[in-house]
């Protein structure tokens, strides 16, 4: 018969214990430890690829749920290439943020696209950060709009 926690009477009173704490310690580490893998997407349009390192947030994880996915890349504006998601992501957890800078991946709540900065911006209400492209954003200057296909990394 096997000798399990959840039976303190077939194991000595220091035995019982010694599981208990390890157990406990494993429940608390075994969390931390899986996200020590960070989730990573790579972007592909128009023979151009990237890697976003995404972060460990609500809506990060909501959109690393969803991979992979074909969408249809475009100019926004003068800093940013935006792509629309099948769906809005959560804004569990949002909230402002500073240190804006290119490179950043990021979702607008309000019309549920993803936002890829390849100049400075500015924090605006609704922007949720998701990630940083790692790398560099070259693959972004190229003006137009493409086919984009997004897909996990391991």
């Amino acid at each position: 018969m096997p000798i399990t926690l959840a039976d303190p009477a077939t194991l000595s009173r220091r035995g019982f214990l010694i599981g208990l704490t390890w157990a406990a310690s494993y429940a608390f580490t075994a969390p931390a430890m899986a996200r020590e893998t960070p989730m990573r997407m790579t972007c592909r349009f128009a023979g151009q690829a990237f890697t976003v390192r995404l972060n460990d947030s609500p809506a990060a994880r909501d959109l690393f749920a969803l991979l992979p996915l074909d969408l249809r890349i475009e100019d926004y504006a003068h800093n940013e290439k935006i792509a629309y998601l099948p769906r809005k992501l959560t804004e569990e957890g949002a909230g402002p943020f500073g240190d804006e800078a290119a490179g950043h991946v990021c979702t607008y709540a309000p019309w549920g696209n993803l936002v890829f900065f390849h100049a400075p911006y500015r924090y605006s209400r609704g922007l949720i950060r998701l990630g940083r492209i790692e790398g560099g954003i070259a693959p972004l200057l190229l003006r137009g709009t493409y086919p984009l296909g997004l897909t996990r990394i391991g």
